[in-house]
């Protein structure tokens, strides 16, 4: 389903798209960082399951010969991207061409399973030397996190189209056997449903509408459903989508943030949206979903998490998916989840599901459809740089999950 213009070079989220692309290509020099870098990643890659590839014929890596295969095209670029800044240059250095890779995602697993050890302990003190810090600007007040939406979703609802399912569901499916990715993305929507006991009746608030797919269902249920979204892109294309799934006597649409909801409903439900609320604003994230949800009522959400102690390590510095990706995006831990439950008495977790593994399965679908879809992207305006970066996002995100870095949760919580 395509509902909006193609984006042009002209248009204001085009350029700041853009914006990175004259820093990517010129890139800070750091000659003895790109030597320190260098010596790291030779050691670090002793160890993986990969097979590293240089210029010359000159491997490195533990890999056999079925191993993934990474081959770093300009080797001096690729050590003084990561030598500036690792976490944020080696995403750089693929959307510039410096490194490739048939199947990134193999590549980027062993990595990913590895994160918290590729760097010698010794070294690790040095992280605040190399680390850059967070833009102030990124900060999730209600104006920042409008801005941070925006640079995301509202590039094109048919970018997004262009790999999503018919569904348009841009969260974890939930796979049972061979079933197809949109029967995996409606499993997945009733079971977060369910968790929240939405049945005929209900009065639900869903937080993150994205393109309306868990409003029809509550509504299909015979809910009543208030779903905030605060990208003016995809409001537009999920009213379109109630209308003609006819149930808009069901659904209200608000282009309004959390903050600012009002009203007591029976459910609460939020699909990985938390993870753009921030750290500054997660305890009035959780006040308010306790605000809104009457005594006895239930709350599901889904959530993309991390391990603890990487979040305490990295929670203040800039990434290549919050560069790039999610502007001040914050994944939290379920020890984190848990703290900030534990701070409103009335609010107890009942429930909790990991998706981890079917996540991992959902992107490797993505990818494979957006890749198929290069054509396309291409005419609705989007660059072999921006591309490559898609590319990169949806295959890091990808190693993630597959090498239980990453896993999303889902969690019932009552209030009583």
């Amino acid at each position: 389903m395509t509902t909006t213009s193609p984006v042009t070079t002209t248009s204001p989220i085009r350029q700041e798209i853009e914006h990175h692309w004259a820093e990517l290509l010129t890139p800070r020099q750091s000659p003895m960082r790109a030597r320190v870098a260098e010596r790291l990643f030779r050691i670090a890659v002793r160890r993986l399951p990969v097979r590293v590839v240089l210029p010359g014929g000159e491997r490195l890596g533990a890999g056999g010969p079925d191993a993934p295969v990474m081959r770093i095209v300009r080797p001096r670029a690729f050590f003084n991207r990561l030598g500036v800044d690792a976490k944020i240059g080696f995403g750089e250095a693929y959307m510039a061409g410096e490194w490739t890779s048939t199947d990134p995602a193999a590549v980027l697993t062993p990595f990913a399973a590895r994160m918290a050890t590729l760097v010698p302990q010794p070294l690790q003190v040095l992280r605040g030397w190399v680390d850059e810090r967070r833009p102030a600007s990124e900060s999730n007040s209600i104006a920042g996190a409008r801005s941070n939406i925006h640079r995301h979703y509202d590039m094109s609802n048919d970018l997004f189209a262009a790999f999503l399912d018919e569904s348009m569901t841009y969260s974890s499916a939930w796979f049972a056997h061979d079933t197809d990715l949109r029967d995996a993305q409606l499993r997945k929507i009733d079971g977060i449903l369910d968790y929240a006991g939405v049945r005929t009746g209900s009065r639900v608030l869903e937080i993150g509408t994205g393109w309306g797919s868990l409003a029809i269902q509550a509504a299909r249920r015979g809910a009543t459903v208030t779903t905030l979204t605060i990208s003016p892109e995809q409001k537009q294309l999920a009213e379109k989508r109630i209308v003609e799934a006819g149930v808009a006597d069901r659904v209200t649409v608000q282009l309004r943030d959390y903050r600012e909801a009002d009203g007591r409903y029976d459910a609460v439900v939020s699909v990985e949206m938390i993870e753009a609320v921030g750290e500054q604003y997660w305890p009035l994230y959780f006040n308010t979903l306790n605000r809104l949800v009457v005594p006895g009522g239930r709350i599901a959400l889904q959530a993309i998490t991390m391990p603890h102690d990487r979040l305490v390590a990295t929670r203040h510095s800039q990434t290549w998916i919050t560069k790039y990706i999610f502007p001040g995006g914050q994944l939290l831990s379920i020890p984190e989840i848990e703290r900030q439950v534990a701070q409103h008495p009335g609010l107890r977790i009942t429930g909790r599901r990991r998706l981890g593994e079917h996540y991992a399965r959902t992107l490797h679908e993505w990818r494979e459809r957006f890749h198929a879809s290069g054509e396309r992207v291409t005419e609705l305006g989007f660059d072999h740089i921006f591309q490559r970066l898609w590319e990169f996002y949806l295959a890091y995100s990808e190693a993630g999950f597959r090498s239980g870095y990453l896993d999303v949760w889902q969690l019932r919580l009552h209030r009583a």
